[in-house]
């Protein structure tokens, strides 16, 4: 299956799908609240069979107030990757949990939870995993300061 056809096979899965241009593999962004049952639609879907969770991470967006969540997908069965991403607001960043399809999402979702603040709802443990749970903010924030950090050079 080509990168066009799998990017048609997302749209026909979520109508609301856009495809991202200029990515190094078949991406596509779906609003935030298709994410769980578009994600279960990746991994059951035969024509996809997305039955890996290669990463999970966050991009802060701080000049649109928005973090965008980044979920690259594997088929062991087609050999095949895709991008799949989501946009929150900073203000409120909330998303749901995708650790009841891809079990090693509860520490993807961990990690960018203590270092980025996104809360997941229905995570099974979701808590501090690198800070001590007294750390005050979220370090990879683009906004993020505190007394350790060092300053750029003059």
């Amino acid at each position: 299956m080509t990168g066009e056809d799998l990017v048609s096979v997302i749209m026909s899965i979520e109508a609301r799908a856009k495809p991202r241009e200029k990515c190094a593999m078949p991406s596509a962004m779906i609003p935030v609240d298709a994410l769980p049952g578009f994600m279960r639609s990746m991994r059951d879907d035969p024509r996809l069979s997305f039955d890996m969770l290669c990463t999970h991470t966050a991009v802060d967006w701080l000049g649109e107030n928005r973090f965008e969540l980044v979920y690259v997908l594997y088929s062991t069965k087609h050999r095949h990757y895709v991008t799949v991403s989501t946009s929150i607001p900073r203000d409120k960043p909330e998303a749901s949990s995708v650790s009841s399809i891809w079990r090693i999402a509860e520490w993807q979702e961990r990690e960018v939870y203590d270092l980025m603040g996104v809360l997941y709802s229905g995570h099974p443990d979701l808590r501090r995993m690198f800070l001590e749970d007294d750390w005050v903010g979220f370090p990879l924030r683009k906004d993020y300061k505190d007394t350790f950090m060092l300053g750029l050079p003059e």
